[in-house]
């Protein structure tokens, strides 16, 4: 079945709207390595026009058309976003799946995850008018106060290439909820979804200039759009090294940031667990969207009584995984996004080897795929905690493995990380992972599994993996600015100066 990518333009408020520069990028099949269609490449004049359309709706009417209509008319129009997508479930998975080489199956599961996460906001949305005005305890009863909440304006949306569609929705269904008003700029290497995500607003009569779509790269696109003085807040995912870009141009003005960012997470593996079901969750948290998440429990920390068998298991499993184009039944690894990506993964498994680390497994291109952005899911042994595998970031189907003796040993080996967003630990012992989850230095903690993800419960990580949280009511939070407001309400004067003599 051939699959066609829409031929669509930048949407700029509420209109296809071709570049002002009329550069394209291609868009290329990760499975094939052919350019199957081109994306509209947006530059600094075409954010220009994005930010006005979005300043104009966040004032239009006085705000009654949207940041300052009821979280119930801003929850109608997400309930029907989510519908659209609904209906629309397997050309958007086709999508997803051509373009960044994720298994169909994950991507009609991410589908799902996108209807609901506009639903769960639409909900939250129509929640917002109750809790407007909410009572502040005052410990003066000359006076009274309440709290209003209120969209931060108008928000710059920068989102990456794991997760296209489904990413980008975790900051716009908030942010929509909240009554701001987005710039979305997706990554030029997966944004044929975003542009149909613009197609769905348009159906469903989204206000003009609500939701703005520029593709385009990064530099061109994404970096004006972070320094861009009307722009109120930027909410980005994306690598460390952009995040600190972005927060440098937002420090000079003043403006807000949330960030998530990389991710070089532990799984611990005690010595009483049930071994099959340690190894299934060991290659789910690490080979997942074709080891391509940035909370990739890429550093497995096995105990030392068990770590033959484990890894012995371990690799007979991760060579029996169906490697594949994204589109054949049972495909569970699929290509990585690009040649620059196949390049970064291939060298950080060939830089383990030359610093001394045993490849168990994998690192290298299938024997049965010629083309194609392909790397056959990689175990690596003997790293020591200074190697590059142990402390940087792949992005892709790598894990590195140490034992240990003990769960301090093991506490402390899962900390000494530059990075904090995510730690799983798996054992019998719900007392032990108490303690475990409890030491974690990282903002998600998994027990018995890894990777789970509900757009109900908070996102984000520590230290160099960013601040800020997505998902659940803190993702709404992200884009909501308060206000309290105090009255005095006693009718004698507030007495503290002397009132003139009278003549």
């Amino acid at each position: 079945m051939a699959i066609r990518v829409p031929r669509r333009q930048l949407f700029i408020g509420g209109q296809w709207t071709e570049p002002i520069r009329r550069q394209t990028l291609p868009v290329v099949n990760p499975a094939t390595e052919d350019i199957i269609g081109y994306i509209p490449a947006a530059t600094s004049e075409d954010v220009e026009l994005a930010v006005e359309a979005a300043r104009k709706a966040l004032t239009r009417n006085q705000g009654k058309d949207w940041s300052k209509a009821s979280g119930a008319v801003r929850a109608r129009y997400l309930r029907a976003i989510a519908a659209k997508v609904t209906e629309r479930k397997s050309e958007l998975a086709n999508l997803e799946a051509i373009d960044c080489g994720k298994p169909l199956d994950e991507a009609a599961w991410d589908m799902d995850d996108v209807a609901g996460c506009f639903e769960y906001y639409a909900d939250l949305a129509q929640g917002l008018d109750a809790k407007q005005k909410a009572p502040l305890s005052l410990p003066l009863d000359t006076f009274k106060g309440y709290v209003l909440k209120e969209p931060i304006g108008v928000v710059g949306l920068i989102t990456p290439w794991n997760y296209p569609l489904l990413m980008a929705v975790w900051k716009v269904a908030p942010a929509l909820a909240a009554g701001c008003t987005a710039i979305l700029k997706p990554s030029e290497l997966a944004s044929v979804t975003c542009l149909e995500l613009a197609d769905i607003c348009r159906e469903v009569g989204l206000p003009p200039g609500v939701l703005n779509i520029l593709t385009g790269l990064g530099t061109e696109a994404g970096a004006p759009l972070a320094s861009h003085p009307h722009v109120d807040k930027i909410v980005f995912t994306g690598s460390t090294a952009t995040g600190s870009n972005i927060m440098t141009s937002a420090a000079k003005l003043v403006k807000p940031v949330s960030l998530e960012l990389g991710g070089k997470s532990p799984i611990i593996v005690f010595d009483d667990v049930e071994i099959d079901k340690a190894v299934e969750w060991t290659m789910f948290g690490c080979f997942w969207t074709n080891g391509q998440i940035c909370s990739a429990t890429s550093r497995l920390l096995v105990h030392e009584k068990i770590a033959d068998e484990f890894l012995d298991k371990l690799v007979k499993w991760t060579k029996n995984i169906k490697i594949s184009d994204p589109f054949e039944e049972g495909c569970r690894l699929g290509p990585v996004v690009s040649k620059g990506q196949y390049e970064r993964v291939v060298k950080f498994v060939s830089n383990a080897r030359k610093e001394g680390a045993t490849v168990l497994c994998g690192g290298a291109r299938p024997g049965h795929l010629k083309k194609g952005y392909f790397v056959e899911p990689a175990i690596i042994s003997n790293v020591t905690t200074s190697m590059e595998i142990w402390r940087d970031e792949v992005f892709g189907p790598v894990l590195c493995v140490k034992t240990f003796s003990t769960e301090d040993e093991a506490i402390q080996l899962a900390n000494d990380s530059q990075y904090g967003l995510a730690g799983a630990v798996l054992s019998n012992d719900l007392e032990r992972c108490d303690r475990v989850s409890k030491a974690f230095e990282a903002g998600i903690v998994w027990v018995n599994c890894s990777q789970p993800c509900f757009c109900q419960a908070p996102w984000g990580g520590t230290k160099r993996s960013g601040f800020g949280r997505e998902l659940g009511e803190w993702g709404l939070e992200n884009y909501l600015s308060v206000k309290q407001v105090t009255q005095y309400i006693s009718n004698e004067p507030w007495g503290w100066y002397k009132p003139p003599s009278k003549l």
